[in-house]
C-alpha cells in the first residue's frame, strides 16, 4: 500500500512539473516578440532587426525537431526533458548577459529609413556584440523549447494513462501554456514601460531569472520521479526499413506546409501588432504614453482569446469536426484581417482601465484594427490541433516519423513573422497583414480540400512491419 501511495504521489508531482513546463514552453517562446521592441527602437526602429530573436528561436526548431524525437528512442522522456531544461537555463543566462556583454563594443553601423511625420528620414545606428549574444540566447532557448514540446504531450498522456485521462491532462497543459502566452507580454510590457534610448535587457532582467528557477526546480523534481519508458530503444533491437514515408502521402505534405503557415501566422499577427502599437512615430498606431505597457497588454489579450478558443474547441470537438473547425476560423481569420488592414487607424477605442490605468487617471486609445487582430486568437487556438490531427489521418506506423517532421516545420513561426517585418518596414505595419492573408487563405483551402488522404492504397497498419525488410 506504501508502494502504491508513493508512486501515486510521484506521479503526482511529474504531472504537476509537466504542468508548468508546459507553461515554460510558451513563456520562453512568448519573450522574443515583446523584447524585441528593446532591440527594434536601439536600432532605430527597425522592427526586421528587432524580430530576429523571434527568428533565431524558432530556427533552432529547423535544426532540432527530428533529433529531439531521435533522444526519445534512444534515452527516454526523463532525461531529454532534464537536458532540455538544463538547456533552456543555458539559453536565458546568455540572453541575460546580452545586457551586460558587449553593450559599449561596436561591430558596425547600418541605417535605417524612418517615417516621422510623413517624411521618410534615414538614420544610422550602431550594431554592438551584445546584440549577437542575445541572438545566440535566443537560439538556444530554441533548441530547449523544441527539445520540451516534443517530450511533454506524450509524457502528460502517459502519465494520464492514456485515453481520455490523458488526453484531459493534455489540455490542462494547453490551458496553462495559452495562460502562460497571455501574461508574458503583458509582464514584459509592464517591465519596460516606455522605450527610450536607455532601455536594455536589464529591464527584464526579473523575468529572465524566475524563468531559470522554475527550469532549475523543475529540474530538480524531474529528477527524483519515475517517468514510464515505453518507446525507449531496448538494447540489441534491430530497426525496421519501412517501405514508404509519411512525405508519400499527399495531405500530410500539405499538412507538413499547413503547420510552418500556422506557426507563422500565430506568432506573426501579435508580434506585428507589438511593434505596431509600440512604435511612437509616423508609422506607428499613434499610441500616446506608456506605449509599450499597452502593447503588451492589448497582445496578452490575443493569447488569452486563444485560451478562450481551446476551451471551447474540447467542449465542441465531439459534435463538430476538425475539418469544419478548420474551415471556420480560417475563413473568419481571413475577414478579421481584411477589415483590420481596411481600417483607418484614427478610429479609435479606449483602452478599458482594468487592461491600462495611465497617470493620473490617463486614457488611452488604439485604432480598431488592434481588437479585430487580437480576436485572430480565437481563431488561431485550434488550428494547430486541427491540422496535426487531419495530416497524420490514416498514418498508422508513418506518425511518428510524421511528428519529428511537423516539430521541425515550427521553424515557420521565426521565419513568415521575419518577412512579414520586412514588408512592414519597407510598406507599413497594416500592409503586412496582407502576408497574413494569404497564409490562412492557405489553411482554407488545405480544409476545403487539402485534407483528404487519397494514398489510402499504402498499408499503414502495425502488423505489416513484419512484412518489412529487416536491417
Amino acid at each position: 500500500m506504501e508502494t502504491t501511495q508513493s508512486k501515486s504521489n510521484g506521479r503526482l508531482i511529474a504531472i504537476i512539473a509537466m504542468f508548468f513546463i508546459f507553461a515554460m514552453i510558451s513563456f520562453v517562446t512568448n519573450l522574443a516578440a515583446p523584447i524585441g521592441t528593446i532591440w527594434g527602437n536601439e536600432f532605430e526602429g527597425n522592427s526586421v532587426l528587432g524580430m530576429m530573436g523571434n527568428m533565431m528561436n524558432f530556427l533552432a526548431y529547423l535544426f532540432m525537431g527530428i533529433p529531439a524525437g531521435n533522444l526519445l528512442v534512444k534515452i527516454g522522456y526523463k532525461k531529454t526533458a532534464l537536458w532540455a531544461m538544463a538547456v533552456g537555463v543555458i539559453g536565458l543566462f546568455v540572453q541575460y548577459l546580452s545586457g551586460v556583454i558587449g553593450t559599449d563594443t561596436s561591430l558596425f553601423s547600418m541605417t535605417s529609413s524612418i517615417d516621422e511625420g510623413g517624411q521618410m528620414v534615414t538614420k544610422e545606428f550602431v550594431v554592438r556584440l551584445n546584440f549577437f549574444v542575445y541572438l545566440l540566447g535566443t537560439f538556444i532557448c530554441g533548441f530547449c523549447v523544441c527539445m520540451l514540446n516534443t517530450v511533454v504531450n506524450p509524457m502528460l498522456n502517459l502519465l494520464g494513462g492514456g485515453g481520455n485521462k490523458g488526453n484531459q491532462l493534455l489540455q490542462t497543459g494547453g490551458a496553462l501554456n495559452s495562460l502562460s502566452g497571455t501574461l508574458t507580454p503583458l509582464f514584459v510590457g509592464a517591465l519596460i514601460g516606455q522605450l527610450s534610448k536607455s532601455t536594455t535587457m536589464q529591464a527584464v532582467a526579473p523575468l529572465l531569472f524566475i524563468a531559470i528557477g522554475v527550469f532549475v526546480a523543475a529540474f530538480i523534481v524531474i529528477s527524483f520521479v519515475s517517468i514510464p519508458e515505453p518507446n525507449l530503444a531496448k538494447s540489441g533491437a534491430k530497426k525496421v526499413k519501412y517501405s514508404h514515408s509519411p512525405w508519400n502521402f499527399r495531405h500530410t505534405v500539405l499538412g507538413v506546409i499547413g503547420i510552418f503557415i500556422y506557426v507563422g501566422i500565430e506568432i506573426g499577427i501579435p508580434g506585428t501588432l507589438n511593434f505596431y502599437l509600440a512604435d511612437q512615430k509616423a508609422s506607428g498606431a499613434g499610441v500616446i504614453g506608456d506605449a509599450s505597457t499597452i502593447a503588451g497588454a492589448i497582445v496578452a489579450i490575443y493569447w488569452l482569446l486563444m485560451l478562450v478558443g481551446r476551451s471551447l474547441s474540447g467542449a465542441i470537438s465531439g459534435k463538430i469536426s476538425t475539418r469544419i473547425q478548420l474551415i471556420t476560423v480560417s475563413a473568419v481569420g481571413i475577414c478579421l484581417v481584411i477589415a483590420a488592414i481596411c481600417l483607418p487607424k484614427s478610429i479609435t477605442v479606449s483602452v478599458p482601465s482594468f487592461i491600462y490605468s495611465g497617470p493620473a487617471g490617463e486614457i488611452a486609445s488604439v485604432p480598431v484594427s488592434a481588437y479585430l487582430l487580437v480576436l485572430c486568437g480565437l481563431c488561431t487556438s485550434v488550428m494547430w490541433g486541427g491540422i496535426f490531427n487531419l495530416a497524420v489521418e490514416g498514418l498508422g506506423k508513418y506518425t511518428a516519423q510524421a511528428s519529428g517532421i511537423f516539430m521541425m516545420m515550427v521553424v515557420g513561426g521565426g521565419v513568415l513573422p521575419l518577412v512579414q517585418q520586412f514588408i512592414a518596414k519597407e510598406a507599413g505595419y497594416m500592409t503586412s497583414y496582407w502576408l497574413i492573408v494569404a497564409c490562412l487563405g492557405y489553411l482554407l483551402i488545405y480544409g476545403l480540400v487539402g485534407c483528404k488522404n487519397v494514398n489510402t492504397d499504402i498499408p499503414v497498419d502495425l502488423e505489416d512491419e513484419l512484412k518489412e525488410e529487416l536491417v
